[in-house]
């Protein structure tokens, strides 16, 4: 990190940016990144104190989106049973009607409410993460690392702060979820003029990370906040299928009945939480009435896939027999047309229906089992 740290033209010259850094160093699972998101986040909110608790509650907001709406695991899927802010999580979900891209209010609203089902993940949570993560500004000392006891480290940390250099944080006498977190003012106003750095230099830390312990993942950068603020981009498709409805009927994927080119939804095969694309390999037209029920979930393979695979190779077959079509496929290519196998292999021409499909499969299974593994679940037809 390299920050020009000012205010009123005054660098802070007293503060060591320098440890400030290693604040995210060696973690053993993902809580270090949400404790200094939260904490940032709290600065900015021109907050001067605060307790464990209300930094736990920020956590578990932060990590919502990823975990109930992408299926992330925070520390990889060997150690999802002990990662103590999923858990969090999990339960809050399991025990609420929390819409997935629930507002930060409504999660907090709905910790407060169930605080006694997720009070021994909450107190984990505060077992050594707010200590540990100011252990750099020590190493920078030749002190070593924090260690001891609980109530040791928050002395070490009270005297540090009052004898060698400021901390970003000093920590009370009370115990447990109500400890005391105080709020230098000087690192406060570097962290409130830096908000936009930190804050991009805390998310691309914690998507490495969660990108290593979830090396299945496709587009994780873009799994840390609600899917609502991202549009799709499914115009081009639309033309496209609507080119191919004047041709010709094409029979619902999961009904077997003819789609009403008037009344249809394009929509994923494996889902856009889990893809992240609008590719059109990946893409259908289906009744409207199904697409709200199949939601967030994955069709049965079995069941599925070959009538999907058979319309998707209807629309190959149109693409290069009528030039008009030709035309609205390729305006797919600006957002919908990315992967490489899919513009070289699946859409090339002279495929075989035999070739296409096996095309189709060998690239499509690998993703889709990615997403049964995440932990996504399969659809029921009939039940939303």
């Amino acid at each position: 990190m390299d920050y020009a740290l000012h205010i009123d033209g005054k660098y802070y010259n007293t503060l060591e940016v320098e440890s400030f850094s290693r604040m995210m160093d060696s973690p053993s699972f993902c809580y270090k990144f949400y404790w200094l998101d939260a904490i940032v986040t709290l600065i900015t909110e021109n907050c001067t104190h605060t307790t464990f608790n209300d930094i736990i509650d920020e956590m578990i907001a932060d990590a919502w989106y990823s975990v109930v709406e992408f299926h992330i695991h925070l520390s990889g899927i060997v150690y999802a049973d002990k990662d103590n802010l999923e858990k969090a999580v999990t339960i809050l979900r399991e025990n609420t009607s929390l819409a997935n891209n629930a507002s930060k209010t409504e999660i907090k609203n709905a910790i407060k409410a169930n605080e006694h089902l997720i009070l021994k993940e909450k107190k984990t949570l505060t077992n050594m993460v707010p200590y540990k993560a100011l252990s750099g500004f020590f190493i920078n000392h030749d002190l070593g690392p924090l260690d001891g006891s609980i109530g040791s480290m928050v002395r070490q940390i009270q005297f540090f702060n009052s004898t060698n250099t400021k901390l970003p944080y000093t920590l009370g006498e009370s115990t447990g979820l109500a400890r005391e977190v105080i709020f230098d003012e000087e690192w406060a106003q570097m962290i409130k003029d830096n908000t936009v750095p930190i804050k991009g230099w805390i998310q691309h830390e914690k998507v490495k990370w969660l990108q290593r312990n979830n090396p299945e993942i496709p587009g994780l950068v873009y799994k840390l906040v609600p899917l609502d603020g991202k549009r799709r981009k499914l115009e081009a498709v639309r033309n496209l299928w609507e080119g191919v409805f004047s041709c010709v009927e094409i029979n619902d994927v999961f009904t077997g009945k003819p789609i009403d080119p008037k009344n249809y939804d394009v929509d994923h095969f494996v889902p856009f939480s889990f893809v992240m694309n609008d590719e059109l390999w990946n893409l259908m037209p289906m009744d409207p009435n199904l697409n709200s029920g199949k939601n967030n979930n994955l069709p049965s393979w079995n069941d599925f896939f070959g009538g999907f695979a058979n319309n998707q190779f209807i629309l190959y077959e149109h693409i290069h027999r009528i030039q008009g079509i030709f035309a609205l496929y390729e305006k797919c290519y600006k957002d919908n047309l990315h992967s490489i196998w899919a513009t070289q292999e699946l859409y090339r021409k002279g495929n075989t229906k035999n070739e296409f499909c096996n095309i189709l499969e060998k690239n499509m299974r690998p993703v889709y089992d990615s997403a049964y593994r995440q932990g996504y679940s399969l659809w029921k037809m009939g039940i939303a």
